[in-house]
């Protein structure tokens, strides 16, 4: 796999001209949830979304941003938490990677639920909105069975000391005897492709114009983990931050270019940790 080192504003101005062929090109695509529905589209439902692509553009590739579809938040909105961004967030973000890495990646949205036993099949996994995560126990042994077997877990989007506490609750089910600790900035996943120093706090686009960039009592950013024995980061949690928002609006004006970077560039450097471990 060979990366390209792109500048840190190349990264943000791909994603930004991208955008704009994305409006032009998808506008019949399915909306992200939580988004109205046009005439004719129709909303995302969790027993609607296929496991693995069975397509001939699908066959052999190295790569596949699969997202975890969970139970939990149904209430919430359409599809479930899991579902929220989804599909424009995961679709940006793969045509920037497409000219950040060469990777052999598909290049559409890929859902996969935890309990499906083909899960096993991609190696890296993302999560969001997990404080409203309620995992039915074959999702717990689906995703244990994932992590303890080599697959790498990227959390997202969950704010607060409450979200925290459901999460924390849950992810003890899947990794009771595992600790979660600060991921330390000299660790592998701030510097294998861009050199980050510090974590940025990711607002959504409402809350990007200025004020504060928070939720709730989730004013400070981290990125916390779970390592296994020999070391490898097993989850990358990232808590009191939104970084799917800032692939979903990086072509906008109004979404600010340092956290559109930012977002970029922590999520390149995860998955280029998780394909190399």
């Amino acid at each position: 796999m060979r990366v390209l080192r792109a500048g840190v504003i190349t990264a943000s101005l791909i994603g930004i001209a991208w955008g704009a062929l994305w409006a032009a090109e998808r506008s019949e695509a399915v909306p992200s949830v939580g988004e109205a529905a046009a005439p004719g589209q129709q909303l995302i439902r969790r027993e609607d979304v296929r496991p693995a692509p069975t397509n001939a553009n699908a066959a052999g590739r190295e790569f596949f941003f699969t997202r975890a579809i969970y139970s939990g938040g149904g209430g919430r909105r359409y599809g479930g938490s899991w579902a929220t961004d989804y599909p424009k967030a995961d679709q940006q973000f793969l045509t920037i990677i497409d000219r950040l890495v060469d990777l052999d990646a598909y290049e559409r949205e890929h859902a996969v639920r935890l309990d499906d036993p083909e899960l096993r099949k991609f190696p890296f996994l993302y999560a969001l909105e997990v404080g409203y995560m309620y995992m039915t126990e074959p999702e717990v042994q689906g995703l244990r069975g994932y992590l303890l077997a080599g697959g790498f877990l990227m959390i997202d989007d969950f704010w607060g000391t409450q979200e925290w506490a459901n999460f924390e609750s849950e992810i003890k089910r899947v990794l009771p005897e595992y600790q979660i600790i600060e991921v330390p900035l000299d660790h592998p996943v701030f510097n294998t492709v861009y050199n980050i120093e510090e974590i940025v706090q990711v607002p959504n686009i409402s809350r990007a114009q200025g004020g504060p960039t928070w939720q709730r009592d989730g004013i400070v950013p981290h990125l916390r983990g779970i390592f296994d024995e020999d070391g490898r980061l097993m989850v990358a949690i990232n808590w009191n931050t939104d970084i799917g928002d800032a692939w979903e609006w990086a072509e906008s004006p109004y979404y600010p270019l340092k956290y559109s970077t930012y977002a970029i560039e922590i999520t390149v450097n995860l998955i280029v940790y998780a394909m190399s471990h």
